[in-house]
């Protein structure tokens, strides 16, 4: 099996391949999952929807009947045209008894899309599908800096609208755990300020300003501030807002590796306000003081030891979910209270 690494995904899912095979999309990032799978149908059926040649099977389906995925591979399309079997929800299901049989043909011509969440290297399927040579893996990770720069980009100039640097700052820190939650906001906040031709910082505040991402930023800031107060009840608030525990100790962690380059710059002789107004995205203005007060608060080999603790609790929360909000609270309330003792002695 081909693993097709980022910068592929795109180009693949905009001309897929023309004869038949096997396309894994799986990931933590269940938004992007579905948007890509979504989008590789709709181009490999040349848009069309006629339920002759698209054929649409919850997973559960093939779990109960294994036969039905070769009876439709090989069905011949009555009217011409590609034919695609599009499964849905492929997770958690031993599909092994559906699949065997396609994978053992020697040529075939019907596209199976197989849409999944995250799954470890060497089990579930991918571990059945990677041997083959007919298949290919679209892996979904949570967006980047720089996927996140390009999903703004792509949605403020479909909208016809520029945005300022603060603005674009801003929804770095809210964006990015799902891309069909983000692109969600992003179409809202392009509808509020299309009569304004520019998307501003008060823009944000006022159309997500109760979002959960908010609250996200605030949480990270209690632990990496000390404020217990606000960090007692924070996780619970997210919980319930249907944030998922691993986007959030990831988030965390790449605040704390921020942290980390930016406490460097100021024992290199840096002012703290310089090295935050240096910051590429720029920090929102209303995070500022937040960062001054943490890099204050935290030494260098103080934030290499709670990296390593947002590290663990990123790996456990993405392998079980069940784990994950006990092990992100007890990461987040022992950074908090190492930065409460420390803000304290200062």
């Amino acid at each position: 099996m081909t693993l097709l690494k980022a910068a592929e995904i795109d180009r693949f899912v905009a001309n897929p391949p023309e004869d038949g095979g096997v396309v894994l999309v799986f990931g933590p990032d269940t938004g992007l999952v579905s948007e890509r799978a979504t989008r590789l149908v709709s181009k490999a059926s040349e848009g069309e929807s006629d339920p002759f040649n698209l054929i649409k099977i919850d997973a559960s389906e093939l779990s109960s009947d294994p036969d039905r995925l070769i009876d439709e591979v090989l069905t011949i399309p009555l009217f011409g045209g590609r034919r695609i079997v599009w499964v849905k929800d492929a997770s958690g299901k031993n599909l092994a008894p559906a699949l065997d049989p396609v994978l053992k043909l020697q040529d075939w011509q019907t596209l199976v899309v197989l849409e999944a969440g995250d799954i470890k290297k060497g089990v579930g399927l991918r571990k059945l599908v990677e041997p083959h040579k007919r298949a290919i893996a679209l892996p979904c990770y949570a967006d980047n800096d720089r996927g996140i720069d390009q999903l703004i980009d792509a949605e403020t100039r479909d909208a016809g609208l520029t945005i300022t640097h603060e603005a674009r700052a801003a929804l770095h820190s809210l964006l990015g755990g799902d891309r069909m939650a983000s692109r969600g906001e992003l179409k809202k906040l392009c509808l509020y300020a299309l009569n304004k031709g520019k998307i501003e910082s008060e823009d944000i505040t006022a159309v997500i300003g109760d979002a959960s991402a908010f609250e996200m930023s605030e949480l990270i800031d209690a632990a990496a501030t000390g404020d217990l107060a606000t960090l007692d009840h924070g996780l619970e608030r997210l919980a319930d807002a249907g944030s998922k525990a691993s986007v959030i100790a990831n988030q965390t962690l790449k605040h704390f590796q921020q942290l980390h380059r930016m406490r460097n710059d100021v024992d290199k002789g840096k002012s703290a306000q310089a090295v935050i107004d240096s910051q590429r995205p720029p920090v929102f203005f209303s995070r500022k003081p937040k960062f001054a007060q943490q890099l204050r608060i935290w030494a260098l080999k103080d934030l290499e030891k709670a990296m390593s603790i947002l590290s663990e609790a990123t790996r456990v929360s993405r392998l079980n979910d069940a784990l994950g909000v006990p092990v992100l609270s007890e990461a987040l309330l022992t950074l908090g209270r190492a930065a409460r003792a420390r803000n304290q002695r200062r």
